[in-house]
This record gives structure tokens, sequence and C-alpha cells, in this order.
């Protein structure tokens, strides 16, 4: 500090007035701005995987369900496929399903426990809140729902 009392109350009252901090926050908006963005793209994309995850697990479920209550396997999987698909569209997901039926259980005979199982898979596309690297994803749901046993079914 200088040794002059008037030199020293001025500079004193320059650190204190805070004119050596103009434009310090225009600098940290710069910088952190961008940060911020990206951030907020990340929140936006987690929370669209977290949409369609759920929307896929309805559909695995929803599928598995009208093929279990089909009477043969063929009539299963053009019933899994169309609720798949209806669910999706309905949950806003905007991705065609691809759908696998396990009909194994309609060999079964009348009487004994079986089961149906979907597998449904959705390429859920990103590009709209794109990070960099990640355009699309694929979300996968598995499901499966009891065959009445003492219901008539043909394999």
């Amino acid at each position: 500090m200088p040794a002059n009392p008037a030199v020293r109350r001025r500079s004193r009252r320059l650190l204190l007035d805070g004119r050596c901090d103009r434009g310090s926050v225009t600098l940290e908006l710069v910088i952190f701005a961008p940060a911020l963005i990206i951030m907020l793209l990340f929140v936006v994309a987690a929370g669209r995987i977290a949409q369609a995850h759920q929307a896929v697990e309805a559909a695995a479920r929803d599928a598995a369900r009208q093929a279990s209550i089909a009477r043969d396997p063929n009539t299963a999987q053009v019933n899994a496929t169309s609720s798949a698909q209806a669910t999706l569209d309905r949950e806003g997901l905007n991705c065609p399903a691809h759908v696998s039926v396990d009909t194994s259980g309609f060999a079964r005979p009348v009487g004994a426990p079986a089961t149906v199982t979907t597998h449904v898979r959705c390429t859920v596309h990103l590009a709209d809140v794109s990070l960099a690297g990640v355009p699309t994803t694929t979300v996968t749901a598995r499901f499966t729902s009891p065959i009445d046993p003492f219901r008539g079914r043909q394999s």
C-alpha cells in the first residue's frame, strides 16, 4: 500500500467500488451459457429416453396380453404386433415397433400351464435434441403373460 493517505483512500475506494470487476458478469455468462445449454439438452434427452422406456414397456405388456387371449399362434402374432404399435402411437412415441412373440406355449396341451412372451424393440430418434454422438437410442422391453390353461387353443 502507498504511504500517502490520500492515495491509500483512493485505491481502497476503487477496490470497494467494484470498478475492477467491470465486465465480469458478461464473461461469466459467455463461459457458463454453453454449459447450461448442454446440460438442458441432456435433461431433455434423458426425459425422452425415460418416456420411451415406459411406452415400450407398456407396449410389451399390451402385446403379451393380446397374444395370450388369442386361440392360435398366428393370431397371437398379429394381435401382439398391432397392439404394440397402437400402444406406441397412443403414448406419442413415433417409431416402428419390432415385435417378436414366443408362442411355444400354444403347443402345450389344454390344462397345462403355458405362457406367451413378447419382446418389443423401438429405435427412438433424438435428432431434435441431439447431443454429440447420440442421434438415436434403441429401447427394448419383454413381458410374459399366462395363457388360460382351460381355454381351447390350436398349435
